[in-house]
């Protein structure tokens, strides 16, 4: 069953001062599902460039807000697909993405797709489940794109997400005018599975410089310098990083806001550590980092972003 939401209207062609055309998906219907801190905006950015955007999420509340901002909404993963012939998926885990296309307390994606329509998971999801989805999908008649992302609700919001993408030279031609909307880097990375290889790699270096600049900050602290002159110091040499840059300011400051929750960190480098033991290979680095996550979240930090990891430091002021 479908509901249309009133009021909104797109875009009128003008540039947006990137280069881009305001509206490159006019004509297309595309569906949304998963609407946290990513797939809202997403949403909004396709709608913004002309697509004709359906939404569907477990929570109400986003279905509803967009809903006033005139999004159609669909009640089940199955009726979004009967409408759409692109669907994007920015859904939690791999169990997510697994029951939104399969199925479960309500009927999923392959009950009602239809020949030709393009699947697009920009979420985390394991490659070799993605990998046995994309089998499923395509015989189905549909096909699969993996093009996870890297930028978090910043990149989501200001449209500058870094994409690494996975599939069939055709199926990402297709994919590419919709990921250019919502990215400042897409890189077609190979066959389908190799977005979510690449995504486990990014986690790996992310999660472990978080650790770095951490532990370099409360080693700072316990000898007796001031972390910020610290930060200040390194961004104009060889360790500066976009993390240390805004993952050390957040250390810092004490403001752990999601942007990216430590339990979706600590998902994602579990995942690059099953592909690995996969491969049979050992990432000894990667497996210590984790166990500092698993640590905060089973003591209730799991809410917070992941730069709270510095929290596990004994060296750093404990909560108020």
């Amino acid at each position: 069953m479908m509901r249309n939401g009133t009021g909104g209207e797109i875009g009128d062609g003008a540039g947006d001062g990137t280069g881009r055309a305001a509206t490159p998906l006019v004509g297309q219907s595309i569906g949304v599902i998963g609407l946290g801190l990513m797939g809202c905006p997403i949403a909004r950015h396709l709608r913004a460039a002309g697509a004709a955007v359906t939404v569907h999420s477990r929570s109400p509340d986003p279905v509803a807000a967009l809903a006033a901002e005139g999004f159609a909404t669909a009640e089940t993963p199955a009726a979004l697909a009967a409408c759409c012939d692109l669907v994007v998926l920015v859904v939690t885990d791999t169990a997510a993405v697994e029951t939104v296309v399969q199925g479960g307390d309500a009927p999923g994606l392959l009950e009602t797709l239809r020949p030709g329509t393009l699947i697009l998971d920009m979420g985390t999801t394991a490659v070799a489940a993605t990998r046995a989805l994309a089998a499923t999908v395509e015989a189905a008649g549909g096909a699969w794109v993996d093009a996870p992302v890297s930028g978090g609700q910043v990149g989501a919001e200001q449209a500058t997400l870094t994409v690494m993408v996975g599939g069939a030279d055709d199926d990402v031609a297709r994919a590419r005018p919709v990921l250019e909307v919502l990215g400042g880097r897409v890189t077609h990375c190979g066959d389908v599975g190799a977005g979510q290889v690449t995504k486990a790699a990014n986690q790996v270096i992310v999660g472990l410089t978080i650790g770095a600049v951490a532990e370099a900050f409360a080693l700072a602290r316990r000898a007796g310098v001031d972390p910020a002159r610290v930060r200040e110091a390194l961004m104009g040499g060889f360790a500066g990083s976009r993390i240390l840059e805004l993952h050390g300011q957040r250390m810092i400051d004490g403001d752990f806001t999601p942007g990216a929750r430590m339990t979706v960190q600590r998902k994602d480098m579990a995942q690059a550590l099953e592909l690995a033991h996969q491969t049979g290979l050992e990432l000894p680095a990667t497996a210590l980092n984790k166990t500092l996550y698993d640590g905060l979240i089973e003591a209730g930090d799991g809410a917070l972003d992941h730069s709270a990891l510095v929290r596990a430091l004994d060296a750093w002021p404990a909560r108020a």
